[in-house]
Order: C-alpha cells, then structure tokens, then sequence
C-alpha cells in the first residue's frame, strides 16, 4: 500500500525570496492553500517539509518552506517532487480520479483484456491514458466518455467503449 500521494513538483526557483515554482498534479489549486507540511523524495526517502507559505502569483504556484530562505537554499529542492500522506488527499467530486487510482488498471475492450494503463498525460485541453496493450505497444486514449465507459477505481479496471479508436504510439 502506497502511504504517499503525489501532488507536485518543484519545477525551478522563483526570485530570491526561498520560493519555489511548482507544477501542481491536481485540477483543484485551492487544496494547496491548505498544506501545512508535506514529504518531500530525498535520497530514496520521503522527508517531511513544513510548508511557510503559498501563494499564486505571475499564474505560477509558489511554495515557501520553513529555512528555505535563498535561491542557494531553494535549488535543492529543484527537480524533486512533492507529495503528501493520504490523510491530506482532497476528497474529489462523484466520477472524478486521483491518477494513482488509474495507474495500473486493467483495460477492457469489447469484454476482453486489451492492456494495462501506464500513464496519464495531463494536457491543457484533457487528460491522456496511455495503455500497454497485450502485445507491449503504447496506445494512447483521451479520458472522455467517447472512449471511456466506466471505470471501476476498486477492482482497477477500466472499459473503453467498443467503437472508440486507438491511437498507438509507433515512434521509434
């Protein structure tokens, strides 16, 4: 059982003040207003932060953490991601998802399995699934209800509708 949730990541330094710039994993921004610590992946552990301030400004999310009061001190913190216990999760809207409840759902197709899902891209207009399918290619599927029949966060599993088209990632 995973006991830590991913929320953000500190995506560079932000003036002089200790601040980070952060790229936040959640539709909803006013949940980070309310941290007050969170765990932070220091050399293969998670180590609690206690979070001074945050603020919005210049359509960036910004975090201070307690003795983090330089740039020197901040670039530490730059690359590393965030994350917080499940007591600290939001509680999300009826069929709405954290994206480790979809990480490594089964995927069914026309009633038989197609693949796993591996990866969720987060674009501006809509999410992305990306799938391993049973024969270890990338498909990639967008999170709407065009391709999207249910899901099932408890047993894992997820069903796209049978006409939906798949987009396989054939790059090489």
């Amino acid at each position: 059982m995973n006991d830590f949730y991913l929320i953000a990541k500190v995506i560079s330094i932000y003036k002089s003040d200790g601040f980070v710039a952060v790229k936040p994993y959640s539709d909803f921004r006013e949940r980070y207003f309310k941290l007050s610590e969170v765990f932070i992946d220091v050399f293969g552990a998670k180590r609690k932060f206690f979070v001074e301030k945050i603020e919005y400004r210049e359509k960036k999310l910004l975090i201070k953490f307690y003795n983090f009061n330089s740039p020197f001190d901040a670039a530490f913190l730059k690359g590393r991601s965030i994350f917080v216990k499940k007591q600290n999760l939001i509680e999300l809207p009826v069929n709405t998802f954290f994206v480790h409840d979809l990480i490594g759902s089964r995927v069914f197709r026309n009633k038989l399995l197609f693949g796993e899902l591996i990866d969720v891209l987060q674009l501006p207009s809509h999410f992305v699934f990306v799938i391993r399918d049973t024969q270890n290619r990338e498909a990639m599927i967008p999170s709407s209800k065009d391709y999207v029949k249910s899901f099932d966060a408890k047993k894992k599993k997820l069903i796209l509708r049978n006409d939906c088209d798949i987009l396989y990632n054939d790059v090489k």
